[in-house]
């Protein structure tokens, strides 16, 4: 599969579609899922059709042991040794955003 060239909700539901294999390899039903993540129904069946909460995600992700998973979804950003001497042991808090140059007019309104 091109995950590439799917749409947002196509890779939703691609998600939910891969959550369900794991919990049927796993021989459990949605409500012992539910019951073993103390949710309801409702958001299991949401997750499986593409349209869940991150916090439903992980839950569920933990209840089939696959919580692991999550390192290779989205792996630590290493950081450069320029930044990490620019911190001096600080963890960032923030982005500076886009800089936008100012024109000789807006610089010049007083």
């Amino acid at each position: 599969m091109d995950i590439l060239n799917l749409d947002d909700k196509a890779i939703c539901i691609e998600l939910g579609d891969r959550i369900k294999s794991l919990r049927l390899r796993k021989n459990l039903t949605q409500e012992d899922v539910a019951r073993l993540t103390h949710l309801s129904l409702n958001p299991i069946k949401s997750l499986e059709q593409g349209q869940a909460k991150l916090s439903t995600i992980v839950a569920v992700l933990r209840v089939l042991e696959s919580l692991d998973a999550l390192d290779s979804f989205i792996p630590e950003a290493p950081v450069s040794p320029i930044q990490i001497a620019k911190m001096h042991g600080k963890k960032r808090q923030r982005g500076s955003g886009r800089r936008v140059a100012q024109t000789s007019q807006e610089q010049s309104k007083w």
